[in-house]
């Protein structure tokens, strides 16, 4: 089959992490699949053209129901979706994208959830699509490049100092954009530094947001302990977090964050904010350790500090979950029997 996919393809952003694995996966099993931004349509009668080209399309995915799935309605041919996050989690709370979201799952031959409470969510305005809605997690796979320096990615993020290697680095991984509330942390974390300078916060990913962008960057030269790193590719990423103290998450909605995961399998601890998308992942003190406020978030990183058993239990233990929880293998055994119900 010929596949249109669209998807939100920010570089190096766990979109199109995402969107690339599928990918790969329909394209395993003997397919072509064409990847597009959904960015570059700007309606679904754009899109009905394109899939018409010769040779034509004969089948359609998206990730994300309202700014991807709301392109296929008009499309010819059958198409399945895959739930973004944002979208069962903030874009069902208007009233306008609500009612596309609709007619896309009830168009739709099937939908994917990462998580079996994002699925619940996803039925609650739709009861009839539960049979057509399958929960596949993430698959996870990690690979480090061994060209990396840490001492000079903590001099290009602004951590310098002859001791500089000695600072416990607190990662947060996360595209420039205002559903990761980048900033959540940043004034708690300088008041947190001045008692102990050695603990410092790093903000790492690309840029979505001009505007936060420009915030963010303001607050990294205003604030002590607090900085920013340019985005690196997925492997030097995967360095970085290899030899950070935690990776942090401190968004307002999530579906399933890509970067917790590869935190995981990488077998670094995580601190991430209490809400659903994160506690469907982090099982409290025992994969990973959950805050709901600043002070919060604090109190839990100092017992990363204080209690070393702890830690390693909870790395030991989140390997292990994300490796019987998240496997690769079983993804693409989903993703290639979904595809067939296309044809």
């Amino acid at each position: 089959m010929k596949l249109l996919f669209l998807a939100c393809l920010s570089p190096k952003t766990g979109n199109c992490t995402t969107a690339e694995r599928i990918r790969a996966h329909v394209e395993s099993a003997g397919h072509t699949c064409v990847l597009r931004d959904a960015s570059e349509f700007k309606s679904s009668a754009e899109v009905a053209k394109f899939v018409a080209q010769s040779p034509p399309f004969e089948g359609a995915l998206a990730i994300h129901l309202y700014k991807a799935g709301r392109l296929l309605l008009d499309v010819p041919v059958p198409f399945g979706v895959v739930f973004g996050g944002t979208d069962i989690n903030e874009d069902v709370k208007v009233e306008h994208k609500l009612v596309v979201m609709k007619q896309v799952l009830l168009k739709a031959r099937f939908a994917v959830a990462f998580t079996a409470k994002m699925k619940q969510m996803a039925c609650s305005p739709q009861q009839s699509a539960s049979s057509k809605i399958y929960v596949q997690p993430q698959g996870v796979s990690t690979e480090a490049t061994e060209k990396f320096s840490w001492s000079e990615f903590l001099k290009s993020s602004g951590v310098s100092g002859s001791h500089a290697e000695q600072h416990r680095v607190f990662l947060l991984v996360c595209g420039l954009r205002r559903v990761k509330d980048p900033l959540y942390l940043a004034e708690v974390f300088t008041e947190w530094h001045r008692q102990d300078p050695l603990n410092v916060l790093v903000i790492i990913g690309p840029e979505i947001d001009s505007a936060l962008t420009e915030e963010v960057e303001a607050v990294a030269q205003r604030r002590t302990g607090v900085f920013l790193a340019r985005g690196r590719s997925q492997r030097e990423l995967h360095a970085a977090v290899r030899r950070c103290f935690a990776v942090v998450n401190s968004s307002v909605s999530e579906g399933m964050s890509a970067a917790i995961l590869e935190a995981m399998h990488l077998e670094v601890p995580v601190v991430a904010r209490d809400i659903p998308g994160n506690a469907a992942v982090v099982q409290h003190e025992v994969t990973g350790l959950l805050y709901s406020s600043p002070q919060e978030f604090v109190c839990q990183s100092q017992r990363l500090l204080s209690d070393g058993g702890l830690r390693e239990r909870m790395v030991r233990r989140a390997k292990l979950y994300v490796e019987q929880q998240h496997s690769v293998e079983r993804e693409r055994e989903t993703y290639h029997s979904l595809v067939q119900t296309l044809q």
